[in-house]
């Protein structure tokens, strides 16, 4: 049995800074998208996605934003954001 356990507390998951932040650009995106304004609010989504899974690829251990391995978090971060945009832009090329 693997006597190592994985660590649950703030200071080693990630920066509250960044959580917020994060939080932040989900509530913009929400914000805009109940005014109509999809197109900005599914690309804030999307960069906000992109750019902390490219943050958590770079930094590594230095990362402000962690959730499960370097790995795991990058493709989520990253596949998320480019999967809203692919989504966004195929509905709107099925309407015109």
């Amino acid at each position: 049995m693997n006597s190592h356990h994985p660590y649950v507390s703030e200071s080693h998951e990630g920066k509250p800074w960044f959580e917020w932040s994060i939080a932040g650009c989900v509530v913009v995106s929400t914000v805009l998208a109940a005014f109509g304004y999809t197109m900005a609010a599914t690309a804030i989504l999307a960069a906000a996605a992109i750019v902390s899974g490219a943050i958590r690829l770079i930094l590594r251990d230095r990362s402000p934003w962690k959730v499960r391995s370097v790995a795991f978090d990058a493709i989520c971060g990253i596949g998320l954001g480019i999967s809203l945009l692919g989504l966004f832009l195929s509905v709107l090329f099925l309407n015109h």
